[in-house]
């Protein structure tokens, strides 16, 4: 289990390198046009990750960069230690700043309890960082779906976007227990979720799996937002059940904000393929690989 524990966190943190290169270009043309098929790290094309260089990661991974280094530091999850890091780490960030945390960082400023700071964004990314919790809460549910839904609110506290973190904390330890990727969605569906508001969006996502991604994520919508983002990441999972490195180029491939719902689906996949499902370049590339490794290693 070991194996694809790490490989989950590894499955997030590619999903994002990979996606730096066309984060936000919503033209899929321009995709095609500038890059071909992205299947390598790209400097970015945007002016948001001005700075940024190939295997760098955009805002989201180094916010569950910050994640992983705060729960191996106290060996779990401590919301107010993880808030206080995620704080200084803006202090001197010179990456993008996008309104949820500048709205949270607005928020601890004046706050008497930093975890309850944070802003109302919709935006799936507070979601996305879940797989940092891994080393330290896998073999307990209720810890990690605990610690999955408080590391979302103190950044995005935003019904959805809890219940989104809540929902992808059960379906990757489904899934690291053996449950193949779609069975794990599908039975967190029913048991857990059936009647949950973002129950709509996960059966769409799981109805588009046989239709082509670019031509889906188009219609769900390529923005940032749970109710264009988690359908996404849904179909990515389930069209690709067996592929991870398909389903992390495909997604990048549809534009938009590829970051957040491959991050989800890249956790999801990875965790059931274990690394050998990771092409050993995506991990020597990154930039933080190293540090992420020894992390790894420590937790």
């Amino acid at each position: 289990m070991t194996d694809n524990r790490n490989a989950a966190v590894w499955g997030a943190f590619v999903a994002d390198a990979l996606s730096l290169g066309v984060h936000w270009v919503y033209n899929t043309g321009v995709i095609d046009k500038k890059f071909g098929r992205v299947e390598h790290y790209h400097d970015p094309l945007t002016s948001y990750h001005k700075g940024k260089k190939a295997g760098d990661f955009t805002h989201y991974g180094d916010q569950t960069l910050v994640l992983l280094e705060a729960v191996c530091a106290k060996g779990g999850f401590d919301g107010q230690y993880f808030a206080e890091r995620w704080k200084a780490f803006f202090t001197d960030y010179n990456g993008y700043f996008d309104k949820a945390t500048k709205t949270t960082l607005e928020n601890m400023a004046t706050a008497e309890n930093m975890t309850a700071s944070g802003s109302p964004s919709d935006d799936l990314a507070g979601a996305a960082r879940l797989a940092a919790l891994l080393p330290v809460c896998s073999d307990d549910l209720a810890l990690f779906v605990e610690a999955a839904r408080k590391q979302t609110a103190i950044t995005h506290n935003n019904d959805p976007v809890v219940t989104s973190a809540d929902f992808f904390a059960r379906v990757v330890d489904a899934t690291l227990k053996g449950q193949p990727p779609v069975e794990a969605i599908e039975t967190t569906l029913k048991t857990d979720f059936r009647d949950s508001d973002i129950a709509p969006l996960i059966t769409m996502g799981m109805d588009s799996r046989q239709r082509d991604t670019r031509e889906v994520i188009a219609e769900f919508g390529q923005m940032c937002s749970v109710e264009a983002g988690l359908p996404g990441a849904i179909h990515l999972i389930c069209r690709y059940p067996d592929a991870y490195q398909t389903a992390m180029v495909e997604n990048v491939m549809a534009g938009g904000d590829s970051s957040a719902r491959g991050m989800l689906a890249g956790m999801v996949l990875a965790a059931a393929h274990g690394m050998s499902a990771i092409p050993e370049e995506w991990i020597s590339q990154m930039t933080a690989g190293k540090h992420i490794a020894e992390l790894l290693k420590q937790c």
